[in-house]
């Protein structure tokens, strides 16, 4: 067994390929800047030493070999010391390519959205159908303690595919690694702009992935999106899944008879497979759900397990995750940040919330909104809440005026769709405002794929 050291261990995906290693037998360390939950309390519980900050004493423990997270780059100091040394280094997609999934049959989510709750999803059904199965989850579902699981050599693996970069010493896509039995794309739109120049460039990256998918493999694809991609890929069974007639796979959607509960009519060849009732909404959700039914059937579930596992998965934290109720007031944390993502998300809580008053606070952090490439989608997009808020712009001060987001044209165009707008400076003003000036029966949403200044914490703290 090996000394593995994790730089970055704090990812939601590093922190679980720590688990696998551990798993396998391996000794454990790791090093970070200081996390916040919910990755702090995962880190206690994988019980491994993990050093605050990057230093080059952290490898004095003399490691076998390094894994690198995606995040870390040049100039780091462990990431220096490491080159320096001759220390040997994985990426960590390529240390699960060679030691997990080559020995495992990979079910492998992939799509600009959906892949978190379609790949929890799924792993969930398998789970609760009796399948000993591994996964690693980029997120964290209620339903497992732990969104990592190693399971046996020859079984089924989830695993999320993502389109972003692998490290900094291997700018291909995480998915080229994963090695897939069985493939899902969801919506594909552009993205990380920060990696990719345009939406071409990303479908010649799936185009690519779906030639890697054996002929006894399958392929899956969100029929509404990705009849372009399917020109020239591999020679694979392929299905595809939406909600327009004609696909091998259709969903359709109401609002059940009480308003906590979205009903779903899963059709297979336009024949009714099953009704069942979720209580994640909107038409991503039903899409998501859709795709695990579609690739658990497949594999042999039975309709009764699938149904009842769909029913009783309870979702993936800052997805739709609600966090306090109280004085008249519900507070969600929401992880969109794609303009395609925040409509659709905005627009399932107008359905499961009708008649409140909706508040969005948006935090500009990934690579692409802190840009004005989506400019007017994300003014759209968030045109949906009644009020909105913006946050700081991450990291505002690296980013050339010219490619900004210009959050004053942003709230003026807010302001002329009749929307309550505000910019701030700081997070304490939005706490502040939140918690004085709120006082109707509001659905109060944070959305960022960062912390959005840890006010979910300051606001848990606050009400307690």
């Amino acid at each position: 067994m090996a000394k593995i050291h994790f730089i970055g261990i704090g990812g939601t995906a590093m922190i679980g390929g720590a688990y696998i290693a551990k798993q396998l037998g391996h000794e454990i360390r790791g090093s970070d800047n200081p996390l916040y939950p919910p990755t702090s309390i995962l880190a206690k519980k994988l019980d491994v030493p993990i050093y605050e900050g990057f230093n080059a004493k952290n490898l004095e423990w003399n490691p076998d070999y390094v894994i690198i997270g995606n995040a870390l780059s040049r100039g780091n100091d462990e990431v220096e010391a490491v080159l320096n040394n001759h220390i040997p280094y994985f990426s960590l997609p390529e240390w699960l390519k060679q030691n997990v999934l080559f020995r495992r049959n990979p079910i492998v989510v992939t799509g600009t959205h959906g892949k978190t709750t379609t790949t929890s999803l799924i792993a969930w059904i398998l789970k609760y159908a009796g399948y000993d199965l591994g996964y690693l989850i980029g997120g964290f579902p209620v339903n497992f303690e732990i969104p990592a699981y190693l399971g046996k050599e020859g079984s089924y693996f989830v695993i999320e595919g993502d389109e972003y970069d692998t490290a900094f010493f291997d700018k291909r896509a995480k998915f080229f690694h994963y090695l897939p039995q069985i493939l899902i794309v969801t919506s594909l739109e552009y993205d990380h702009s920060d990696i990719y120049s345009s939406l071409q460039e990303i479908e010649k990256s799936f185009q690519l992935l779906l030639r890697s998918v054996p002929s006894n493999g399958e392929i899956l694809l969100c029929g509404e999106n990705h009849a372009r991609i399917l020109e020239k890929y591999s020679l694979s069974p392929c299905q595809l899944y939406g909600l327009s007639e004609g696909l091998d796979w259709r969903v359709k959607l109401e609002i059940d008879e009480t308003p906590e509960k979205m009903k779903l009519y899963i059709f297979k060849k336009e024949k009714e497979l099953c009704v069942l009732r979720t209580g994640l909404f909107g038409i991503h959700n039903a899409l998501n759900i859709l795709c695990a039914v579609a690739v658990t059937h497949s594999l042999g579930v039975s309709t009764k397990s699938i149904v009842d596992g769909v029913e009783g998965f309870q979702g993936v934290r800052r997805r739709q995750e609600v966090f306090l109720e109280i004085e008249n007031k519900i507070f969600i944390d929401d992880f969109a940040h794609h303009p395609t993502a925040i409509q659709e998300t905005l627009k399932a809580l107008r359905t499961k919330y009708q008649g409140k008053y909706l508040i969005v606070i948006f935090e500009p952090r990934s690579n692409t909104t802190v840009t004005n490439i989506f400019q007017n989608e994300i003014m759209e997009s968030l045109s949906v809440a009644d009020e909105i808020w913006l946050t700081p712009i991450y990291r505002e001060e690296k980013i050339p005026i010219e490619k900004r987001l210009d959050k004053e044209t942003l709230i003026r165009e807010l302001k002329e769709k009749g929307k309550k707008s505000h910019q701030s400076k700081n997070y304490d003003d939005i706490l502040e405002y939140l918690i004085t000036n709120v006082k109707e029966d509001a659905v109060i949403t944070l959305m960022s794929n960062g912390a959005c200044g840890n006010l979910r914490e300051k606001l848990v703290t606050h009400y307690k």
